[in-house]
């Protein structure tokens, strides 16, 4: 009994030795080192915070609000789909905005030169299923 004790510690001190990669089966793989400025990315806005956020214009008129945001896979554009219309959430339409013309602050998610009517006449956007 004495033996398997002092045989079953020495495994379990040996394991912090073993190679991280031993356990892992199959060919060695590799990630794509990419060079991260933290600093620049922590003062970013997170999505999770901006859907749901209101849209306004410059004159402070509220035309719509976030409802989701899309990265396309081919040119990596990402686009805001706005909800436009309609009373919470009934009677709305969706329509996506490039990403790139909305103007951010802390407090404010801003479209300049959108009106709720512009926004309106854009096409429907709809979910691929």
């Amino acid at each position: 009994m004495t033996k398997e004790l002092l045989l079953a510690f020495g495994l379990i001190a040996a394991i912090p030795l073993i190679p991280a990669g031993a356990s892992a089966q199959g060919a060695r793989q590799t990630i794509a080192k990419y060079k991260v400025d933290v600093t620049n990315v922590s003062t970013g806005y997170r999505g999770s915070k901006l859907v749901g956020a209101t849209v306004v214009n410059e004159a402070n008129e509220k035309i719509g609000s976030v409802d989701d945001l899309i990265v396309t896979r081919s040119d990596k554009v990402v686009y805001a789909i706005v909800s436009v219309g309609g009373f919470l959430g009934v009677g709305d339409k969706l329509v996506a905005v490039p990403f790139d013309g909305f103007q951010l602050a802390p407090d404010k998610t801003m479209l300049p030169g959108a009106t709720k009517e512009a926004l309106m006449n854009m096409p429907k956007f709809t979910y691929q299923k």
